[in-house]
């Protein structure tokens, strides 16, 4: 079973990447979030994915292990295959683990493939996988109004820090938040704010 390959990228095109490893070169499928790290020339290091069928042998290539256990996550679903998975991804696994836990279908229904109905199967299916399991990370019914600080505040916190956000940075980008606002409106405005002060 291979894990990972790493070697210069020989290849570089829409959707695939050969990575040149002492002469033999993998041609990895990948999505745009992997592409826009790779280089033509230079070296890289992709986690692997192998798919082996009757009439195929397919490698996915990561540049990260979220976005293959994101990916491994997806193809665990009825109806999603590996194409659909590469598509859901193409915006980075934390959009996709963003879309799950708050419970937001238009941001999986954006990927080619994905209609209403697969995308509420994909929330409902793993909302309580993304995000280490944390069943109180379940943004996808309404939630009841709260002041900021309190227990709202504490969800929107934690699902921040699951999508790698250091703890200071994320009380930052709460302050001056609707003291009203449900846990999922704390989230949105959190990363709206940490993307414009960028």
């Amino acid at each position: 079973m291979l894990y990972y390959v790493s070697g210069q990228v020989a290849i570089l095109e829409p959707g695939l990447a050969v990575i040149d490893c002492g002469g033999v070169g993998y041609g990895c499928r990948i999505t745009g979030y992997t592409a826009a790290q790779l280089k033509l020339g230079q070296t890289a290091k992709l986690y692997v994915t192998e798919s082996i069928r009757e009439d195929a042998y397919d490698i996915y290539g990561f540049s990260d292990r979220e976005e293959q256990r994101c990916f491994d996550l997806l193809t665990t679903v009825n109806g999603v295959g590996p194409k659909a998975a590469l598509a859901i991804l193409a915006a980075g696994p934390q959009n996709f683990t963003l879309a799950v836990m708050t419970g937001d279908e238009k941001l999986l229904t954006a990927a080619q493939g994905v209609g209403k109905k697969l995308a509420q199967r994909i929330i409902l299916e793993l909302k309580d996988k993304v995000g280490g399991g944390t069943n109180e990370l379940d943004f996808s019914m309404p939630t009841a109004a709260a002041p900021v600080s309190g227990n709202n505040a504490g969800l929107a916190t934690a699902a921040l820090q699951e999508l790698g956000y250091a703890p200071a940075e994320i009380a930052k980008a709460l302050k001056g938040a609707d003291p009203d606002a449900t846990t999922e409106e704390l989230v949105r405005y959190a990363l709206r704010a940490m993307v414009m002060g960028k």
